[in-house]
């Protein structure tokens, strides 16, 4: 067991003020754990990943100018490196499928528990696998066939693609490339295609 020989640095991104304190809160008391940002907004959350470089971000996927989605997005565009869990209320399996969308490594429920939260987040940084395989597997099936209620139907072909390598974990700026269109284009692609599964907006 390797002693690590700087403590993680952490990101917390929720608009709510008391929450985003409790959680840095319970996470800086965790051995190892060192929250170097806070951010209430998807604007400022980029802003802090620019500033303070963490290590794991723990992104709320609502947000009061954005989708925490996009934002995930967004970070792991500009730096593969820096992990995401998305922080979610929601049940099982839209976590999972607001993961998979965002790219992000993970999730971690609000009614986690403090070493819950933190033993998640560890994994998150060395690269373990937090979400078994085959429920990747069916969440991924589960947005290909969204089709049942018509919504990817109106979807374009292009979006469709652009959905398809989403769930394949690509980020934007290597679907940019496969697609062949500039990063800012496949950007607004991404926001509409959420929109539209209501992913972002239930």
């Amino acid at each position: 067991q390797m002693a690590a020989d700087h403590d993680l640095r952490i990101l917390i991104v929720d608009n709510h003020d008391i929450a985003r304190k409790g959680l840095a809160m319970l996470v800086s008391r965790q051995n190892g754990l060192s929250v170097v940002a806070e951010a209430g907004t998807a604007a400022d959350a980029l802003k802090k990943v620019r500033e303070s470089v963490p290590d794991v971000v723990v992104m709320d996927t609502l947000l009061p100018d954005g989708s925490g989605i996009e934002v995930c997005r967004d970070i792991r565009d500009e730096n593969p490196n820096v992990k995401v869990l998305m922080l979610t209320s929601y049940g099982d399996q839209t976590a999972v499928v607001e993961s998979i969308m965002a790219g992000a490594s993970g999730y971690i429920f609000k009614k986690a528990q403090s070493q819950e939260i933190s033993d998640v987040i560890r994994k998150a940084d060395i690269g373990q696998p937090l979400i078994d395989p085959t429920i990747i597997a069916d969440a991924q099936e589960h947005i290909r066939n969204r089709g049942e209620n018509a919504i990817i139907a109106t979807l374009t072909d292009q979006e469709q693609k652009i959905l398809e390598l989403m769930i394949e974990g690509q980020t934007n700026r290597k679907i940019a490339s496969v697609i062949n269109l500039r990063n800012d284009v496949i950007r607004d692609h991404v926001s509409n295609i959420l929109g539209k599964l209501e992913i972002s907006i239930r």
